[in-house]
């Protein structure tokens, strides 16, 4: 393995961490606050963030060729993946959400396919669908999972959003840095966000608590901003669809921070589940994946 996939592979790895804290963050912080009007907050930090970013280091608009990946990438992870998220953590609990979630490496192979022009090998597909096979059997294990919530029609949209999101930022931080291809998305939509942050305001602030003012910080800092950074150059060096696979490891990230933030039980097979899927992503990460 080269040096740059392994830097990929750690940067990869950082993401998935970040991002494993949105879904219990989300589902802490609607208990105070309506998800819809704290997406408007999250990509309103995000925008404001990026934009500032963008203008203190002089960077240049892009060119033509690159606005149309940065808006659809911006549309899945900008306003499909954070509103169809917040939308199921009121129904589900963190832990069923993150686990639905599993399934977001092999979808973003096939969006890698079709947006990033890759060529994953038939071994890392079916090493892929083999750890999604162990997520989807680890769901339907759980008691939550055997009873269907609307919130899993959002969870399966969110699954789409982020595979498609993942793909088009993948392929576009090919040419540009990581940090430069969120800045631009969440920048692009800000004037979209700061209108949707004033109409759905709450009446009443001063009612919300500190900690759910914590959870709208993070998930406007980290989950929208700073976790694309790490994640979309860990894209860019070791290729969308296998930094992809690494989220098979992001739904038992989601059940440990889910127990500590939010208080959910962890049941013992999740141990041994996880200890399956890191197994599965060690060897599709040695499995061939060509790029054009």
């Amino acid at each position: 393995m080269t040096k740059p996939r392994r830097l990929g592979i750690a940067l990869g790895v950082l993401g998935v961490i970040l991002f494993g804290g949105t879904l219990p963050v989300t589902r802490l912080t609607i208990g105070s606050i309506d998800p819809l009007f704290l997406t408007a907050a999250r990509d309103s930090i995000a925008g404001v963030a990026g934009l500032i970013l963008l203008l203190v280091l002089r960077r240049r608009i892009p060119a033509r060729q690159a606005w149309s990946p940065i808006l659809f990438g911006g549309l899945c992870t900008v306003v499909g993946f954070p509103v169809l998220m917040a939308l199921a953590m009121v129904t589900v609990p963190a832990a069923h959400g993150g686990v639905v979630l599993g399934i977001v490496p092999l979808a973003t192979a096939a969006a890698a396919a079709i947006v990033a022009h890759e060529r994953p090998s038939a071994g890392f597909w079916t090493v892929s669908a083999a750890g999604t096979a162990i997520v989807v059997s680890f769901v339907l294990s759980r008691p939550e999972a055997r009873a269907f919530a609307a919130g899993d029609l959002f969870l399966f949209g969110t699954v789409l959003a982020g595979a498609f999101g993942y793909a088009w930022s993948g392929r576009l931080s090919q040419t540009m840095p990581g940090w430069e291809v969120i800045s631009w998305q969440v920048a692009i939509f800000l004037p979209i966000s700061l209108a949707a942050l004033i109409l759905l305001r709450p009446h009443a602030v001063s009612g919300i608590p500190a900690a759910a003012w914590v959870g709208v910080a993070y998930v406007g800092l980290v989950s929208q901003f700073f976790a694309f950074f790490v994640f979309n150059a860990g894209m860019a060096m070791a290729g969308v669809a296998r930094a992809g696979q690494l989220m098979l490891l992001q739904p038992f990230v989601i059940v440990m921070l889910a127990a500590v933030i939010d208080g959910e039980p962890i049941q013992f097979d999740t141990v041994a589940y996880a200890g399956a899927v890191v197994a599965t992503v060690l060897v599709g990460q040695r499995m061939p994946v060509r790029r054009k």
